[in-house]
């Protein structure tokens, strides 16, 4: 039986502060249109693909911070896309601001949700590595709130059987750390799906170049892939937000570490690559057969501690 999956990388061009999630939902939905016309069976959008980066802003009024956030999913502003995906027997996957009321406790997660060809959610996940900072810095040239809008996620990262593979998926920042890829590597993982929203400029470093940004966001998802025997999808919201420009780099990635499809623009556009999931065998069984070749009795400073201890 044939394991090719033909993924579309549905990159979303900038939000502003004042579009609707009508408006959002729109455009999400002439990607998913492009999508079915180029044959895609899974669809893959950006996080937080409902609203502008709102991170980058100071707010102290919940009401405020909350409007950027949802209750339900589906809910009025998105059922068009999951009735359309539904009609075209797409399976997606996009990222937005969650609002989760667990054990009678309104908890706020920056979440990723995986939506079968029946229009069913069937997975979902909550950012683990927020980055950023939790207080207004008066030393950074904009603000990355996400420790103060988002609590950490508590989905751990686990992998799904869906569409005759082993899915798994992340949100921006994991992609930089290996434990992201490897726990779901450890669990068979044959595709990783990943959204990103992430700056042009370094707020704390204006000296970083963006060439040496898009290096640093290539070598992530490359890295995560060879090493685990697993495909990236890892797609951008890209732009000028409110006059603050996110990068593109949207990427399909082989296993083998090879960007396959990339993007070209900072606006909406789809990215397209067969990706035949048996392509993950011949890495899961030579150089990184776990079962043969990892040493898990040398790593224990990996789950005992979090900063460096360094010897004296």
């Amino acid at each position: 039986m044939s394991r090719v999956i033909r993924v579309g990388g549905a990159q979303m061009g900038p939000l502003q502060k004042s579009d609707s999630r009508e408006a959002a939902v729109s455009r999400m939905i002439k990607l998913l249109d492009q999508a079915h016309e180029e044959g895609c069976n899974l669809v893959a959008f950006p996080e937080l693909t409902l609203t502008t980066f709102f991170p980058r802003w100071d707010m102290d009024d919940q009401d405020e911070v909350d409007r950027y956030f949802e209750e339900e999913m589906p809910n009025a502003a998105t059922q068009p896309l999951f009735d359309r995906a539904k009609e075209y027997g797409i399976a997606f996957t996009f990222g937005y601001a969650e609002i989760a009321r667990e054990n009678g406790t309104r908890h706020h997660y920056n979440t990723s949700i995986l939506v079968d060809e029946a229009g069913n959610i069937v997975g979902k996940y909550r950012k683990t590595h927020l980055p950023g900072h939790a207080d207004f810095d008066p030393d950074r040239a904009f603000q990355h709130l996400e420790k103060k809008y988002f609590e950490v996620g508590n989905t751990g990262f686990r992998v799904w059987r869906f569409m005759d593979g082993i899915f798994g998926m992340c949100i921006c920042n994991d992609r930089r750390w290996p434990e992201t890829y490897r726990v779901m590597g450890l669990q068979g993982v044959e595709m990783v799906l990943l959204g990103f929203n992430t700056p042009s400029s370094n707020s704390q470093r204006q000296s970083e170049r963006g060439d040496l940004r898009t290096f640093h966001n290539d070598i992530s998802v490359q890295a995560g892939a060879y090493q685990n025997g697993t495909w990236v999808v890892s797609i951008a919201k890209a732009g000028v937000e409110d006059g603050h420009e996110l990068m593109g780099g949207s990427a399909i990635v082989h296993p083998s570490g090879e960007i396959v499809a990339k993007s070209k623009t900072l606006d909406d556009e789809l990215i397209v690559a067969d990706c035949d999931l048996d392509e993950c065998t011949f890495f899961k069984e030579t150089i990184f057969d776990f079962d043969r070749h990892r040493r898990p009795e040398h790593y224990g400073l990996i789950t005992q501690q979090t900063g460096v201890v360094r010897p004296d």
